[in-house]
């Protein structure tokens, strides 16, 4: 356990760093600091914390930066709250009103949020469709020529897709079929519809033709593992972060979040079910790419039901205070822009 005054000693180092991105010294530390010590103090104490592995020397400069230790010690214990400014929610309360206009968009434009306001990446799941149950396909017509089929689970779309109306058939056609899926597929789990069962439902139909269609994709909507879909933003911003000015060490990074099996490993490994805010910090993550970097998460819930993950990932040197209050007001509001669009 640390006392009072090295905590307050190491929660400056902290709290200088992450503005400045610069090692900070025990002298810097008395002028900008009001602890009541000397610099002599500081210093000692600050060999102390540096012994203690909560802090290290950078290069031969008397300055120092935070170790893994002390960035666990900061977010558990040392932080100071933040809120959002009334600019900050004025802003993403316009940015949702002018934005978003179905359910698919609320994901995109929450990662495309996060990621404008901390400046970092933002991740952003959606939920888990083969848990998901149907709620309803409709057709909208297009033009003379095609419609637009929708199917929608009670937690988000599983298709979207253009189909060309066959010779013979009509609008009309489509309509009809629908009703017939919603009163078969009422409340059933997504996995747990038959394909084989929906075939059996062809003497109902008005048109071969057009059933054919609409069952190409409905099949296609319904097989397979049924993935939730990642939005991601921000990811040429880790270039602009001091610590990632290392080619090599960002592409590494981004590459690794190309690949959706890492990152839903990542954004499920911890967060998936859990109350609150999960964060990882440096050594803490699962992959040697990412130990320089932090993972702030929140599971999202509707009706107490957790349904996806938003995110943030940064350098360790992230604003942990103004992001994680960012992130528990973005999971708060998500149900109710969900419920909207549903």
């Amino acid at each position: 356990m640390l006392n009072e005054r090295k905590r307050r000693i190491l929660q400056a180092i902290i709290d200088d760093y992450i503005s400045t991105a610069e090692p900070i010294g025990s002298r810097t530390i008395a002028r900008k600091y009001d602890l009541g010590v000397s610099p002599a103090t500081i210093r000692n104490e600050m060999a102390d914390l540096e012994f203690l592995g909560y802090i290290e020397h950078l290069h031969t400069s008397s300055g120092r930066i935070p170790l893994y230790k002390g960035y666990r010690l900061y977010v558990d214990d040392l932080l100071t709250p933040t809120r959002l400014s009334s600019n900050e929610m004025e802003l993403i309360g316009q940015w949702y009103d002018t934005k978003v206009e179905s359910l698919d968009e609320v994901f995109r434009e929450t990662a495309k949020i996060i990621s404008h306001l901390t400046n970092n990446i933002s991740m952003v799941i959606t939920p888990q469709l083969a848990e998901s149950v149907f709620h309803y396909i409709k057709f909208v017509p297009l033009d003379d020529e095609h419609v637009i089929a929708a199917i929608m689970s009670d937690t988000g779309y599983v298709e979207n897709k253009i189909i060309k109306i066959p010779n013979g058939a009509s609008v009309t056609d489509f309509v009809q079929m629908a009703q017939v899926l919603n009163e078969y597929l009422s409340g059933k789990k997504l996995n747990e519809i038959s394909i084989g069962a929906l075939h059996s439902m062809r003497t109902e139909m008005v048109d071969t033709a057009a059933f054919n269609k609409i069952m190409d994709v409905v099949e296609q909507s319904l097989a397979g593992e049924k993935r939730n879909q990642i939005y991601r933003e921000g990811m040429p911003q880790l270039l602009d972060q001091p610590e990632f000015h290392d080619i090599n060490k960002v592409k590494n990074i981004l590459k690794m979040l190309e690949e959706e099996p890492i990152l839903r490993d990542i954004l499920y490994s911890t967060a998936q079910g859990t109350a609150g805010l999960t964060v990882t910090i440096g050594e803490e993550n699962k992959y040697s790419t990412m130990q320089d970097c932090s993972i702030i998460k929140a599971t999202y819930h509707i009706d107490g039901q957790p349904l996806g993950t938003i995110a943030v990932l940064g350098p360790t040197r992230m604003e942990y205070s103004k992001i994680m209050t960012l992130l528990e007001f973005m999971n708060e509001n998500m149900a109710q822009m969900l419920k909207k669009y549903l």
